[in-house]
Formats: structure tokens, sequence, C-alpha cells
């Protein structure tokens, strides 16, 4: 934990919602965070946070959160899992169908096997959660998640899982 007894994933999401309010040249660089071209272009703003760069596993995360974050402009950070979000954005029907898009991408998730490969698949399921107006997501224990992947895998794929799939939490 870090200071005041937040995670670090949910510092680090109050970190960037403060750079990208106090600067639009942040906020712009930040939203390009997540690609592979322009991702060189946030370090600065990673390292004062005290990311590891020269480590993909760590440096991904933060990037992909950060980008996220950037895009989402959140007031603060949320509530809601973004497992919860997405089901959400897809409707109850759709979840309902195992073989449908929503079961689809989340199957695709729960079969990642490096932190690496999750950014890589999450970044179009942001772009579809923000697009249907998910609000309250909580980016920063996604963040922690992503953190721990690693080392506790499956722990998270079920968690993740069962926010997917948990009835009364979607509209």
């Amino acid at each position: 934990m870090t200071e005041k007894g937040k995670s670090r994933g949910t510092a680090f999401v109050q970190y960037i919602i403060e750079k990208c309010d106090q600067d639009t040249g942040t906020a712009a660089v930040l939203r390009r965070a997540d690609n592979a071209s322009t991702e060189y272009q946030c370090w600065e703003i990673l390292l004062r946070f005290g990311v590891d760069i020269e480590k993909d596993w760590e440096r991904k995360p933060f990037a992909a959160i950060a980008a996220a974050v950037a895009r989402a402009k959140p007031r603060a950070n949320g509530d809601v899992p973004f497992m919860t979000a997405l089901a959400r954005a897809y409707g109850t029907d759709a979840v309902a169908d195992d073989k449908g898009p929503a079961a689809s991408r989340l199957r695709r998730l729960l079969a990642c096997t490096s932190t690496e490969e999750c950014c890589r698949i999450l970044r179009p399921m942001f772009s579809l959660v923000e697009s249907k107006g998910q609000e309250n997501i909580d980016f920063g224990k996604l963040l922690d998640d992503l953190i721990w992947f690693g080392t506790s895998a499956d722990r998270i794929k079920t968690r993740w899982a069962s926010d997917f799939y948990r009835k009364g939490d979607r509209k």
C-alpha cells in the first residue's frame, strides 16, 4: 500500500487524473500511452511515479491504465470492477449467450498467460466500455490486478469471471 492506505494502482490512477486535469498536453500524451509506437512519450510520467520502465511486465500495465484513464476522463477512481462494466456494456442478454462476442472476449482475456498479453487484449475492451458510457470504473483495482497477474493469475482470472457473470450488477 502507498500513502493513506491506498493501493499502488489507486494512487497511480489518482496521479494520472490530476496530471490530466493540470495539463491538456500531458493528457494527450497519456491517451497514446498504450500504443507501442508512442508509449515512450509517457515514460517520464511513469518514472516520476516510480514505475520501472525497463520491465515490460511493470511498464505495460501502467501505460495501459494511464491511457484508459486519460481517455475516460473520470473525476476520481470509481468503484465498479472493470469486468462488471464490460458486462454492462454488452447487456444481460449478450452476457448470457456463451457463444456471443461478450463471452468470447472474456474467454480471450482469461486465456492470457502474461501481463503484457492482458494489456494488449484489454485495449479494445477499454474502447468498447467507454463507447457505451460506462462510468465509475475502478481502474485502480484493475491496475493492481495487472501488477500481480504474474504471480496470482489464477486468482485474478477467477475474480474477473465472477465480476463479469455476477447477476444483479448489470442494468
